[in-house]
């Protein structure tokens, strides 16, 4: 019982400190921002100029991935239910009102929730089942084959050019 307890504490402390998380719903892992409100969390998105939220239906379920703030490691991951809120319903004007203030370069700041209710979706992603046997790897996915490089070798005479002393 206690066990359970203190894993409910870091589960809501974890993600309600971490400004991002990685939920993975019928899509691929994504780092989404989010708010932590009435013990879920809370997330805009698929609309114009917000992130997407691909994979999360309402009533499907999202495995949800809380880095460390400090380390920026894995630190918990937990299961969800994902529930999309009525646009203007008493749920969805309380998380409005949170994501509102946690929203960065809005484009339009005085008519974002409106915009957000027209165009866009509100994801609630309660809490399940807590995941307790982490993996040991990374889980870092191979980048994608792409023709750009990384740059070349600095030129042997560069650091003699830069780091020159003045002669006295």
């Amino acid at each position: 019982m206690t066990e359970t307890l203190l894993a409910q504490a870091l589960l809501e402390e974890a993600t309600k400190k971490s400004g991002l998380i990685w939920v993975r719903g019928d899509g691929p892992d994504r780092g989404l921002w989010h708010v932590w409100h009435e013990g879920a969390v809370h997330l805009v998105g698929d609309g114009p100029g917000e992130q997407p939220l691909p994979g999360l239906a309402d009533g499907s379920t999202a495995e949800v991935t809380v880095r460390s703030k400090d380390k920026g490691g894995r630190l918990i991951a937990w299961t969800a239910s994902v529930s999309e809120l009525a646009p203007h319903s008493e749920a969805w004007e309380a998380a409005v009102a949170e994501l509102k203030g946690k929203r960065l370069n809005a484009p339009d700041g005085e008519r974002m929730t409106e915009r957000w209710a027209a165009e866009c979706r509100v994801v609630r992603l309660t809490p399940k089942d807590i995941v307790t046997d982490l993996p040991e790897g990374s889980l870092a996915a191979a980048p994608l084959v792409t023709r750009a490089t990384t740059r070349l070798p600095v030129p042997d005479a560069l650091p003699r050019l830069l780091f020159k002393r003045k002669k006295r």
